[in-house]
């Protein structure tokens, strides 16, 4: 079977189990996604063994540390999947509520009732607790999925979608209700964008020139998770301990995901006072400081930040670190070289505080805490298939509520148009 020939026969299995899948009971769905739970549970040394093989190979190839900890599946990483799915297990299932239902003067019941996306093709790179999520996120809202992960990540992949289509058989579920696509040939990725009839949407996670190729080329509707430029201002009238907490927060705590920081923005009034310290503490993480002329000024020995700085996605252990004049800068430099993901402000200051939610163009707008907390479990979302940056059609974490979309349904006795 050609290469073309098996993405085909994948995305057709994929859409008659949808339509099986979209008139599932709840029940039915919740014991499925607990079969799931307990086959991760039960196989943990066996994904640990999968994964050490990602590892070792991303070890060989020279991949970044930050790249490897994305990778990796540890004790705590693989309890979290099987409690992601207990959790998701547990929540209330979107399908089949009705939103609104008006009547008309002709005596029409015009009613609008949630329903399924579909088919729904996750193309994703090296974070292997992807596959989990997205299987069970795309199942509680009734979605067939077929997954396309990363070559990084293949051994961790494979065990993990075996171990999540062995759970769905067993519960009865339709056969290619969740599918991988094992090959780590690119050209499977351009075959999958191809099949419109059949994929209802397309989710890419990762990096910028994988968002862009699947974007440029899919003839299916795609929701973009594009990078995380996000960005941390630290106002004049700011806690700076609860600053310097929150800040080494979104930096540090895991520097190789799309909500950590990678520009800090500091009020000039209070500048001279918190950034030695601020640096200092980042330095002696490992941080690598580039600031701009008024950063270098306070602080010397640093790198100068250039103008593409401030529009990288780092994720890793690098920071640029911008002086500015005020909230009005600091918010016309978010919109302009941020990625519309999540930025906060520090500062005791309610007005500014306002000023910031309501200005800031992104999809998580904070005040006093962490971008790191955008995630979907964080969130009470369960989990997430990913961060949608964009408007259309949902924005932000995604959980199970956002892989559905609406249908009208009308009641009537007798009625026609005249």
């Amino acid at each position: 079977m050609s290469l073309k020939e098996e993405i085909l026969k994948i995305a057709k299995e994929a859409k008659f189990a949808s339509q099986k899948l979209a008139n599932l009971s709840s029940a039915t769905k919740d014991r499925a996604l607990l079969r799931m739970a307990e086959s991760i549970k039960i196989n943990k040394e066996k994904i640990k063994e999968e994964n050490s093989k990602d590892i070792a190979l991303a070890k060989e190839k020279g991949l970044s540390k930050a790249l490897i900890d994305r990778l990796t599946l540890n004790d705590k990483r693989i309890a979290g999947m099987w409690h992601t799915l207990e959790e998701i297990a547990r929540m209330q299932d979107p399908i089949g509520k009705i939103e609104s239902i008006q009547k008309r003067p002709n005596g029409l019941q015009i009613g609008k009732v949630v329903v399924p996306l579909g088919v729904i093709g996750i193309i994703y790179e090296a974070r292997p607790n992807v596959t989990v999520d997205a299987g069970g996120l795309c199942l509680k809202a009734g979605n067939a999925t077929i997954l396309r992960g990363g070559s990084e990540a293949i051994h961790s992949n494979i065990i993990l979608a075996d171990l999540l289509r062995e759970a769905v058989d067993k519960a009865l579920l339709p056969q290619g209700c969740i599918q991988l696509i094992r090959t780590t040939d690119r050209e499977a990725v351009m075959e999958m964008l191809k099949l419109d009839e059949y994929i209802d949407v397309i989710i890419p996670r990762g990096g910028e020139s994988l968002i862009r190729t699947v974007t440029e080329n899919s003839t299916i509707p795609v929701i973009k998770h594009y990078k995380g430029i996000c960005h941390t201002y630290v106002d004049e009238e700011a806690d700076l301990e609860m600053a310097e907490r929150i800040c080494f927060n979104a930096k540090v705590q895991r520097p190789g995901v799309c909500n950590a920081m990678e520009t800090l923005l500091v009020d000039e009034e209070i500048a001279a006072k918190f950034l030695p310290q601020m640096i200092k503490r980042f330095q002696e993480a490992g941080v690598e400081i580039r600031g701009d002329k008024k950063t270098s000024q306070i602080v010397g020995g640093i790198k100068r930040a250039s103008e593409e700085d401030w529009g990288t996605e780092y994720l890793d252990l690098i920071l640029s670190i911008k002086v500015v004049e005020g909230i009005d800068e600091a918010i016309n430099h978010i919109n302009s070289y941020g990625s519309g993901h999540s930025d906060a402000i520090i500062t005791n200051n309610y007005s500014r505080v306002k000023k910031f939610l309501q200005e800031v163009d992104s999809a998580a707008v904070y005040a006093n805490a962490s971008t790191r907390f955008t995630d979907g479990g964080e969130f009470g979302l369960g989990a997430e298939i990913g961060i949608s940056t964009q408007k259309l059609h949902a924005r932000g974490p995604m959980g199970a509520n956002e892989l559905t979309s609406t249908k009208f349904i009308i009641f009537g006795d007798g009625q026609i148009r005249c």
